[in-house]
């Protein structure tokens, strides 16, 4: 290989990396490993030139644009120094740019976007001449917040608007007639564009390719374009990044050799076990393996105290587990381990005569299971007293697959625990009769009954009957994000009586959702439509009915 110019800051990230002076997991050290060997190929050029100009100007003429580091001179890390001078310095025999496209896998607040203005602001000012730019990212908002963190940088070393400034087409520089601009899921007339350079935001979002496509179909025409996807791990399954992933983990095991693959730059910062997240500490470092600029930027005490989150919650662990440590999480996974809820701990209804409770229905489909519970407590008494009956009609016991899936309906309905309703569909008013019989053998008092949308209109007509109380409890994460962590927590400190068989097998066939702001929500597994989950979405819209009135039903009991 020639090598006309380095500036060595490739090479000495990468001796770093193996004698530990730099913490990194095993597939950035294969990248890099890569990038030595090639250095030594007679199929590539390195030269610094290009990337030195750029490391020149963030440093010197850039600041920084978040607190508490506003407005001081951005100094580039080792390994921002490495990625830059990868990808700008590697060319083919003919000079032009090596790699077009790079895929930047880094977890949150380890400086993600401030390097993305860097590096389309630079572009802007020093790139060269009568360039488009583009800021992108799966929808508006995300695109809007890139644009707008470039802008804030560009307003610190220009603030009167000599040289540049910003109007409703975008970001402009006059003098070199260079633009930048957003695109996202809801722009316009995404085809036709003329781009030279776009980095592209938080792909882990993206549930198929079509910004990504776009950007590639308007830089067929460029000599050296750049297309940078810099993300953290998500949680949209068999989504873009997933993809994406699979693409550039089989470059950098050597297993795709083509133009397009030589082309392609995987920066991958992960760790090599989830192991490694728990034993993670200050003095053993592994947590830098997806987290570099931890200690300097992203500090400890906000990373243990993360972890420490996800010891105790699903929903915590999924979302530190993704966006803090780079970890694929997904909802084939369970949402509870099996000692959280197989436990057995019973109560006598008898002890609850005449007491003030609160109920829930998961009204599924009407040929389907449901589930009703009501919540009782004793004063003084943090534990949850919670007694349910199923429902299923008669027609699903005959052509049913469930019992492959562990389903006991006979057992459980001779014991008690099930109402077998005679036909093909399930009369929910029934549902409502269970409530109003607790009331009439036992003198229970329903003062607030949760319910889900589907299929309740009968049911809430009857309940009205009975002059019951109900109110929706929407299935979203963001409303039932709380009660799912209380659940989990009484689970765990066995604080729920009455966790019966029925139960038990819900809590393990139930799965957790998590979306791209740490919600969770329950569902099924992936592919295992057999499994119920009832059980456990009523316990859900139970404690959430519980969180809504617990001052005023604890007052009362």
């Amino acid at each position: 290989m020639t090598i006309i110019h380095t500036n060595g800051f490739l090479e000495q990230y990468y001796e770093d990396c193996r004698n530990g002076t730099h913490v990194v997991g095993a597939e950035l050290l294969m990248g890099l490993e890569r990038l030595m060997e090639d250095m030594t190929s007679d199929d590539y050029i390195y030269d610094t030139t290009e990337a030195d100009r750029r490391i020149h100007f963030i440093e010197n003429c850039l600041c920084l644009t978040k607190s508490p580091f506003y407005g001081k001179p951005m100094i580039l890390m080792d390994f921002q120094k490495a990625f830059i001078s990868a990808l700008y310095s590697f060319k083919m025999l003919d000079g032009v740019d090596r790699f077009q496209r790079a895929l930047f896998l880094i977890a949150r607040k380890n400086g993600k976007s401030e390097l993305c203005s860097a590096l389309l602001l630079t572009e802007m000012l020093i790139g060269g001449k009568g360039l488009d730019i583009v800021a992108s990212s799966n929808d508006d908002n995300q695109a809007s917040i890139l644009t707008d963190a470039v802008d804030t940088m560009r307003q610190i070393i220009d603030p009167e608007n000599k040289h540049t400034w910003r109007n409703q087409r975008g970001i402009l520089c006059e003098k070199l007639k260079n633009k930048i601009f957003k695109l996202s899921d809801r722009t316009r007339n995404k085809e036709g564009r003329n781009i030279d350079i776009a980095v592209v935001d938080e792909v882990h979002e993206m549930k198929d390719n079509v910004i990504i496509k776009s950007i590639e179909q308007s830089q067929s025409l460029k000599i050296s374009p750049k297309l940078i996807l810099i993300t953290t791990e998500g949680f949209v399954n068999d989504g873009f990044l997933d993809k994406e992933l699979v693409r550039a983990r089989a470059i950098l095991r050597d297993e795709i050799d083509d133009l397009a693959s030589r082309r392609y730059l995987p920066w991958l910062y992960t760790q090599d076990s989830e192991r490694e997240v728990w034993e993670g500490n200050r003095a053993n470092r592994l947590w830098m393996k997806s987290n570099p600029t931890l200690g300097k930027v992203k500090q400890y005490s906000y990373l243990e105290q993360q972890v420490d989150l996800a010891r105790q919650s699903k929903a915590d662990r999924s979302f530190v587990m993704s966006k803090d440590f780079n970890i694929k999480q997904s909802n084939a996974e369970a949402w509870l381990m099996l000692e959280d809820f197989n436990y057995i701990e019973t109560f006598d209804i008898e002890d609850f005569r005449n007491a003030l409770c609160l109920g829930a229905v998961d009204i599924a489909e009407t040929t389907d299971l449901s589930c009703a519970k009501v919540l009782l407590m004793k004063p003084g008494d943090p534990k949850k007293y919670v007694f349910t009956k199923y429902f299923i009609p008669e027609g699903k016991l005959e052509r049913s697959n469930d019992v492959t899936a562990g389903a006991k309906y006979l057992e459980w309905a001779n014991a008690g625990m099930m109402k077998i309703c005679p036909g093909n569909y399930l009369d929910v008013t029934i549902i409502a009769d269970w409530f109003a019989s607790l009331y009439k053998d036992y003198g229970l008092r329903l003062y607030k009954c949760g319910y889900d949308v589907k299929f309740a209109t009968e049911f809430l007509t009857r309940m009205d009957q009975y002059g019951f109380d109900t109110e929706m409890v929407y299935q979203s994460p963001e409303i039932m994000n709380n009660p799912i962590k209380m659940v989990e927590a009484d689970l765990k400190s066995r604080h729920i009586i009455g966790n019966n068989e029925i139960d038990r097998w819900c809590f393990g066939n139930a799965s957790l959702k998590i979306d791209s702001r740490g919600n969770g929500l329950v569902v099924k597994i992936d592919g295992q439509i057999a499994k119920k989950i009832d059980g456990a979405v009523t316990t859900c819209i139970l404690y959430e009915i519980f969180r809504r009135y617990r001052t005023e039903f604890t007052e009362n009991v």
